[in-house]
């Protein structure tokens, strides 16, 4: 008798909450979209108060199923909302189809946000990544300046092949840059005698081994480097480094210069 009536009052309790979803003034909806019951929060999208201050709420939640975010991407009236589309993107839950659909709706930065989100899942972050890089080509320098600056290791290393001067320290700041991005522009075409001394000046790079030697063997790093690096470098090195058909002249020249100074040719 004591399991029925425990029953009963849990079926009539979950009742009046579905009414009062369905029926609820706009101020007592927002409790609505706090139920912890999916079935109440699905009735919730009926009533007719609905606004787009209820529905931001509700896409906070982490425990909403895919049915019920597909069900709120459909509704008509929230379809010009661009809070309601990127509340919607920020959701880990949210189908990948309507992902791929929403994310080129949303604003540069927007994009850059949701590659940091806690929380968010892999693909969302990837499929950010990638809009913003498709991106870059059309994109203003001083936008391209901040998102050196903050950007992820695979979009700061797009941003260092562009090989802007501009660009340059605002990439080799960022933290989460890699090595390898800059020891692959030291052998691309775009690297300058300018962009290359950025990278032979930085307090954080300028001692990295393999990438001074990459930027030796770039045959448009200024001498000056040489004079600076060479005296300090093993015989093996040195030696290594003037086998490479990459040196222009000049450089040549001072790579037997300083063999020669060291008694080895």
């Amino acid at each position: 008798m004591h399991m029925r009536s425990d029953t009963g009052r849990m079926d009539g309790d979950l009742t009046g909450r579905l009414y009062a979803a369905l029926t609820g003034s706009s101020e007592k909806l927002f409790a609505s979209m706090q139920d912890p019951s999916l079935e109440v929060v699905r009735t919730a999208l009926k009533n007719r108060a609905l606004k787009e201050a209820h529905l931001l709420v509700l896409l906070k939640r982490r425990d909403l199923s895919e049915d019920l975010l597909r069900a709120i991407y459909q509704m008509k009236r929230m379809a010009d909302s661009h809070k309601i589309r990127k509340a919607l993107v920020r959701n880990p839950h949210l189908p990948a189809p309507i992902l791929q659909t929403l994310l080129p709706q949303l604003h540069l930065f927007e994009l850059l946000d949701m590659c940091f989100i806690p929380g968010a899942s892999a693909d969302q972050k990837l499929a950010a990544e990638r809009l913003i890089i498709q991106r870059l080509p059309t994109t203003p320098l001083g936008n391209k300046i901040t998102l050196a600056r903050r950007a992820p290791a695979a979009i700061v290393a797009e941003l260092l092949k562009e090989g802007h001067a501009a660009l340059m320290t605002p990439c080799l700041n960022n933290p989460r840059l890699q090595e390898m991005a800059i020891a692959q522009f030291l052998r691309g075409a775009c690297a300058s005698a300018e962009t290359i001394s950025s990278i032979a000046r930085h307090p954080r790079w300028k001692a990295r081994k393999s990438l001074r030697t990459a930027i030796l063997k770039n045959p448009r790093t200024p001498g000056i480097w040489f004079t600076l690096w060479l005296p300090r470098m093993r015989g093996p090195e040195i030696l290594q480094l003037s086998a490479s058909c990459r040196l222009s002249p000049p450089q040549k020249k001072l790579v037997r210069q300083e063999l020669q100074r060291r008694g080895l040719r």
